[in-house]
């Protein structure tokens, strides 16, 4: 089968044949429907080096927002998984004897360390790939909603939604103010689900013109970056800040809007892993104000997730490539020529 291989650190992956999988205890074989590709990626390939926390060990086929159509079931596979049926993937792998995977939070797996992989698509065979094998238990069933569609909300949807979930409280009551930064896919699945989940009046800032217009078709009032960034955004606020801010960045000048844009007894979640820093002071941080980051969400949420997406809550604005083109998908993400979420569609004649 063809499949895009991260094959070695520093390098740009490449297109190739891959042996098909077969299903072990547990397991199904999903036929790949669609694979979102999402800038983890480029980090795995460009940023990560041998040895580093976080890094994968090559090869291994990329795509960790992915869903499919179900090609076949390994032994001890349950009635509930019915070949043919589309499912959405949910994408971290714990060890499955730690509290936190007990509770479906495997994305913060006790055992992590030593796992040899931390997910379909970041260390073991993921989704840019004709087929792929999936644990049962991974399995969200879609009914008759679009599996290319909905592929990225493995990660551009769980993300978001599990950060929103946790700050809800922070929005509780009237009055309340939600700030998102960055408008990526990410941004823009965050505006959708604050919109749906909160009665908070939804601030959205970027740097591109049309993201910010995409953001304001969902309902959001939109800030262009720059010099006046903090500023507009403290008076859309009469001069109080958000009550939660979202930063799907998480560079140095985005990280450093957040905490300059949230009130007093607010909350700041650093979504985005651009690596940006804060340096904290007694003297200017907001009183009472929570600097916190999230990362992916459980299965359960991914259930939610689905829910959202199949009663037209969440609509994620996706890119379409055919495998024969998936590369160009990777380099037009990397150029940041990508509108929403790139989604690559192995099996499309």
């Amino acid at each position: 089968m063809r499949a895009v291989v991260f094959e070695n650190y520093g390098e740009f992956p490449s297109l190739t044949e891959f042996p098909k999988p077969e299903p072990g205890p547990g397991e199904v074989l999903l036929r790949v429907a669609g694979a979102g590709a999402c800038h983890s990626d480029i980090s795995v390939y460009r940023v990560f080096e041998e040895g580093q926390p976080g890094a994968q060990k090559p090869p291994f086929v990329l795509g960790h927002e992915n869903a499919g159509w179900v090609e076949s079931v390994g032994s001890g596979v349950s009635e509930r998984v019915t070949v043919g049926a589309a499912y959405m993937v949910y994408g971290p792998i714990g060890c499955q004897h730690c509290r936190k995977c007990a509770q479906g939070r495997e994305t913060y797996c006790e055992n992590a360390a030593t796992m040899p992989y931390l997910a379909v698509g970041l260390g073991r065979d993921g989704g840019m790939a004709e087929y792929m094998t999936v644990p049962e238990r991974h399995l969200i069933p879609l009914g008759d909603a679009d599996p290319v569609a909905a592929a990225p909300l493995a990660d551009a949807g769980l993300t978001p939604y599990h950060a929103v979930k946790q700050s809800l409280p922070y929005l509780n009551g009237g009055g309340r103010y939600a700030l998102v930064i960055g408008l990526g896919g990410l941004g823009q699945i965050g505006v959708q689900v604050l919109r749906a989940l909160s009665g908070a009046t939804v601030i959205a800032t970027d740097v591109k013109e049309e993201a910010r217009a995409r953001a304001e078709a969902d309902g959001a009032v939109t800030v262009a970056a720059g010099d006046r960034q903090v500023e507009d955004i403290r008076e859309l606020t009469g001069g109080r800040g958000a009550d939660a801010v979202f930063d799907f960045v998480g560079a140095d000048p985005t990280v450093s809007a957040a905490a300059a844009s949230v009130a007093q007894g607010g909350r700041v979640n650093v979504v985005g892993i651009a690596g940006g820093t804060h340096e904290f002071s007694f003297f200017t941080n907001p009183y009472e104000s929570y600097l916190t980051n999230t990362y992916w969400g459980s299965v359960g949420e991914l259930w939610e997730v689905v829910d959202m997406y199949r009663a037209g809550q969440i609509r994620p604005e996706i890119e379409r490539f055919a495998m024969d083109d998936a590369l160009e998908a990777y380099r037009k993400l990397e150029a940041g020529e990508i509108n929403g979420r790139a989604v690559v569609v192995p099996n499309e004649s």
